[in-house]
C-alpha cells in the first residue's frame, strides 16, 4: 500500500484554491441575487398596480394602500382571505418623501433613538 505524503506546499495550494473557489462563489452568488432583484423590481414597478404603503395589524394580518389605475384603495389582507375596505382620492392621500437609495445617518438616527429613550424615562 502507498502512503501519500502531502508537503507543506500542497497543502498551502490547497487552501488557497478552496479559498479562491468560496471567494468566486459569493461574488457570483452577489451579482445573482443583485440581477434577481432589479428584475423584480421592474416587474413590480410597471403595470397599473403599485402597493402604496403597508401597515402590519398583528403577525398575518395588514392594512394596505393600493394603486389600481387611477384609484387608490385600501385593503384589509389576512392568512387567507382580502377584503376591500374603502376607496380614496388621491388628495386624501400624504405622500412620504422618497429615502430610496439613500444611506440613513447613523448620527441621525441615534440622536432619535436617544431621544425616545429620555421620553421614555420621563
Amino acid at each position: 500500500m502507498l502512503l501519500t505524503i502531502t508537503t507543506r506546499t500542497d497543502s498551502y495550494i490547497q487552501f488557497m484554491t478552496v479559498l479562491i473557489l468560496f471567494v468566486v462563489i459569493l461574488t457570483i452568488t452577489y451579482l445573482v441575487t443583485r440581477w434577481i432583484a432589479k428584475v423584480q423590481k421592474e416587474r413590480v414597478g410597471t403595470g397599473n398596480l403599485e402597493v402604496i404603503e403597508t401597515c402590519r395589524i398583528t403577525q398575518n394580518k395588514y392594512v394596505q394602500i393600493l394603486r389600481a389605475g387611477e384609484k387608490y384603495l385600501v385593503i384589509a389582507v389576512g392568512k387567507d382571505e382580502i377584503h376591500m375596505l374603502s376607496e380614496l382620492s388621491e388628495n386624501e392621500l400624504v405622500f412620504r418623501e422618497e429615502t430610496q437609495g439613500q444611506v440613513p445617518d447613523f448620527a441621525g438616527v441615534l440622536e432619535r433613538v436617544r431621544k425616545l429613550k429620555e421620553k421614555e424615562k420621563d
